[in-house]
């Protein structure tokens, strides 16, 4: 029985079978993971501040200027607390 050849996959097809595992040079793969890191790391202190800001505002009772000294106290703190380290030597 013949393999049906769907025109929509046939570029992930050819991909996929021309897959080599253990293809992608270390150095890459390196780069690729310390910034997936990075970019995860920073990301979520941002989400983490604009959710805060927008709870401390939107709340019942909430205002502006306490919102806005909330989240800027996280982005401090988070912004230590996440900084590479001196002595990190991985």
């Amino acid at each position: 029985m013949a393999k049906a050849q769907n025109p929509a996959t046939a570029q992930a097809d050819a991909d996929a079978s021309a897959y080599v595992r253990g293809g992608m040079p270390i150095q890459e793969q390196t780069a690729t993971f310390r910034l997936f890191m990075l970019l995860a790391k920073w990301g979520s202190l941002h989400v983490a501040c604009v959710l805060l800001f927008l709870t401390l505002w939107f709340h019942p009772g909430g205002n502006l200027v306490a919102a806005l000294i909330g989240a800027g106290a996280l982005a401090v703190v988070g912004f230590f607390a996440l900084r590479p380290k001196a002595d990190a030597g991985h």
